[in-house]
Order: structure tokens, then sequence, then C-alpha cells
């Protein structure tokens, strides 16, 4: 009988719905675009250098700009070229949720998970939380996210910075761990 030879903290990037589709949106605000694929690009090109897996995520509807007639449900302008490990079309919030995606980590070894991508509180929070409860270790990368600003019912208006750390505090020793981009190329 041989021993299991899976390393046992194996990673995964997860990109999260890093696509065309949200220019497209009422609420779209490019302003934190140019540091965001900055972040993003070095996160993917670190774990594709490093010989890590790279999941490629794309948020599928049946109309609008997330929906395939658009067009639109392609990687995001700006957002290095690169060929995906493996690509899941999801339809909820969490990458997850109805996709193969947790039986492919299985038969990859994988037994952490990197997550990034837009929308920081969304999807990416969704996804994050997902996985931790699956068992798996989560390093969530703030600065390799994007949001926009969100309008509470009282009329407050909370700037993407604001969500960011609020998603943080929510997220960090109970779900994952928050970690730099240099912090998760350090830990594949």
């Amino acid at each position: 009988m041989t021993k299991n030879t899976i390393p046992k903290n194996k990673p995964a990037l997860i990109v999260v719905d890093v696509q065309a589709s949200f220019p497209a949106r009422p609420y779209y605000v490019a302003d934190d675009v140019p540091a965001f694929l900055i972040a993003q690009n070095k996160l993917i090109n670190g774990f594709i250098h490093a010989g890590a897996p790279v999941v490629r995520v794309f948020h599928v509807e049946e109309s609008g700009p997330f929906s395939f007639a658009s067009g639109l449900v392609r990687p995001f302008d700006g957002l290095m070229d690169f060929v995906p490990a493996y690509t899941v079309e999801k339809r909820s919030h969490s990458a997850f949720t109805g996709t193969p995606l947790a039986a492919w980590l299985i038969s990859q070894g994988i037994t952490r998970v990197t997550v990034c991508g837009i929308r920081t509180e969304q999807c990416c929070e969704t996804t994050t939380r997902d996985a931790s409860e699956r068992g798996y270790l989560v390093d969530y990368v703030t600065e390799a996210t994007l949001t926009f600003p969100m309008t509470h019912a009282n009329g407050r208006v909370f700037s993407a910075a604001e969500i960011r750390e609020r998603t943080e505090l929510v997220l960090a020793h109970r779900f994952a761990e928050i970690v730099s981009v240099d912090e998760a190329l350090a830990r594949i």
C-alpha cells in the first residue's frame, strides 16, 4: 500500500467573475480598475509560473450583460491572457453551487484555495464562505478583488474601500486568511 503523497496545502487560484459583463452594469465605476488589474495579473502570473492551477469562473445569466448572447461573458479587458486549468460557468453567487468545481478540486488533490475577482462582497465572499464550509483552507486576496460603491436603504453610500474593509472583517479568521498578493504567492 502506498502512502498518500498529496501535499497538505496544495493550492489553486480561483479567479471569480473577472469578465467583461461588469462595465455594462449601471453601478460600474472604473476608479479602482487599474490597481485591481495589476494585483490580479500579478497573482495569476505567479500561480502559473509556480505550476499551480488557475481556475476561471464566469457568471452566466439567461439575459442581459451576463448572458452568452451579450458577447460579454469573456475575460475582462486588461486581464492577462492565460489558459485556465479549469473553467466554471456558474449561475449563483458561489463558484461551488451547481457546478463541478468541488469534484475537480478533489480530483486534483487541492486542499487550499486562493480567492480573487469581482465583486468583493458578493461572489468572491460567497465563494470563500462556501469553500471554507467544504473544508478548504482559504486565502482571500482583497487587493485582487474589485467592487463598486453601494447605497444602503437609509441613503448612506458605502465606498468600495469600506465594502472591502467590511468583507475582510467578516471573513478573517472565520472563513479565510486575508492575505496580500505577495503573501498569497509565498504560500504556493
